[in-house]
């Protein structure tokens, strides 16, 4: 009787070891395919020639807008830059152009939940156009392929901003910046205006800034023929967009 006892207790201990190795495993389990879920999800690949190729300037700015609602949303893509940037050496082919302000708070790819190899990025205060940033859009589009040019704005932008104040920046000795003001002003006296012509007329400026990135879709399309022509054709889209800093979102004005 009491072999029997202790058969049973050794039969209930091995039952019970059994069952907390079979546990553990199911744990490592769960835990591997979790791992290999995350792996799947992180993007690895960028752009290929055929995939620009076969994309429309519509089909593009559709995408980006998806883009921008994950960046609002805080759904950004996982991706493996080391891998895309091994990729990125044989060749680029960005699906767009963007001209954005210098602002450190704007960036630009993640606006778009975008990579490497997504798209050509060009920089310059009040995002206005000049004879290099255009020559770098046709380049973009003409040789490389782009079929999207986005003029964007934000707001808060302080080129602007400065501008609608007519701050004196020739007599702090700072001719450049006086000169790129320059550029901006005739946004300023075209917009109308309510109230008071200040920057702390937040409707006003809101309006400038909007006008100022439209305005300079236009600027772009008379300072290049080639991609004037691209667009009447239906190769590319010029289009003008304003970035809300306060709530991230895109909002582009052919809407």
């Amino acid at each position: 009787m009491k072999k029997l006892k202790l058969t049973l207790a050794s039969l209930s201990i091995i039952v019970i070891l059994t069952s907390c190795n079979e546990t553990k495993e199911s744990e490592s389990t769960i835990q591997q395919k979790q791992v290999e879920l995350i792996e799947e999800k992180v993007v690895g690949s960028i752009l290929t020639a055929e995939e620009q190729a076969g994309m429309t300037p519509e089909e593009i700015v559709g995408r980006l807008k998806k883009g921008n609602e994950n960046f609002v949303n805080n759904n950004l893509t996982q991706r493996d830059h080391s891998a895309q940037r091994r990729k990125a050496m044989i060749g680029q082919f960005p699906k767009a152009i963007v001209l954005s302000c210098v602002d450190s708070r704007v960036p630009v790819e993640d606006v778009f939940d975008l990579g490497i190899g997504d798209i050509f990025v060009a920089r310059v205060a009040g995002n206005i156009e000049n004879e290099d940033i255009v020559g770098s859009m046709e380049f973009a589009t003409a040789v490389a392929g782009s079929k999207l040019v986005i003029v964007m704005g934000h707001t808060a932008c302080g080129a602007v901003k400065s501008t609608i104040d007519k701050v004196d920046a020739e007599a702090m000795g700072m001719q450049s910046l006086a000169d790129l003001m320059d550029e901006i002003e005739p946004a300023v006296i075209e917009t109308e205006l309510e109230g008071e012509r200040s920057s702390k007329n937040t409707g006003f400026t809101n309006n400038v800034i909007t006008y100022n990135a439209m305005r300079t879709v236009k600027n772009i399309r008379e300072a290049s023929p080639t991609m004037a022509k691209m667009e009447d054709e239906g190769e590319i889209m010029i289009i003008s967009a304003v970035y809300d800093m306060k709530s991230g979102k895109v909002k582009f004005n052919n809407d």
